[in-house]
């Protein structure tokens, strides 16, 4: 009785199969945003900078070279020289995310450099600043970082010591 019930079962499944194959599917449609696409799709574009928006009540005037550092603009127009290197350098935080991979997420501003190149992104394991602090951010500059998810980064300081001023 087993062996005829497995025996009707092998003919009758390929030609259900193909009863369901003769059917017009719709296209599939896209679930996902594309910021929120799953990491290795070519769709999903790069984490954009913050606009003017976050922090954008942040006053950057006045801000001073930190001693022996960089200008965020310097550090975007030496990117390639200053890979794997410590930097330091002089800002105010515009934007935090807290604890999110284990760290802290800062993106800081010091009023140099033009779009795109005008916000650093700093992941830190210490202190979380307040938006509109000015901080000492040093830590080695790292190119290209591709967290998934659309997280992009051409220049980014990870593992930064953050000293609030």
């Amino acid at each position: 009785m087993l062996k005829a019930t497995i025996r009707s079962l092998l003919i009758v499944s390929p030609i259900l199969l193909a009863a369901g194959c003769q059917k017009e599917q719709p296209p599939a449609k896209a679930t996902a945003a594309p910021e929120t696409a799953m990491a290795g799709s070519e769709a999903a574009p790069p984490h954009p900078m913050p606009s003017a928006q976050p922090g954008a009540d942040v006053d950057l005037a006045g801000i001073a070279k930190a001693d022996g550092g960089k200008t965020i603009a310097e550090i975007f127009a030496e990117k390639d020289q200053l890979a794997d290197q410590k930097v330091t350098v002089r800002g105010k935080v515009v934007k935090t995310n807290a604890g999110i991979m284990g760290k802290n997420w800062l993106h800081v501003r010091d009023g140099s450099g033009a779009e795109h190149t005008n916000d650093l992104t700093v992941t830190t394991a210490t202190v979380l600043p307040e938006v509109g602090d000015t901080v000492l951010v040093t830590g080695p500059v790292s190119l290209n970082k591709d967290f998934g998810m659309g997280y992009q980064y051409d220049v980014i300081i990870e593992d930064a010591e953050v000293t609030v001023e």
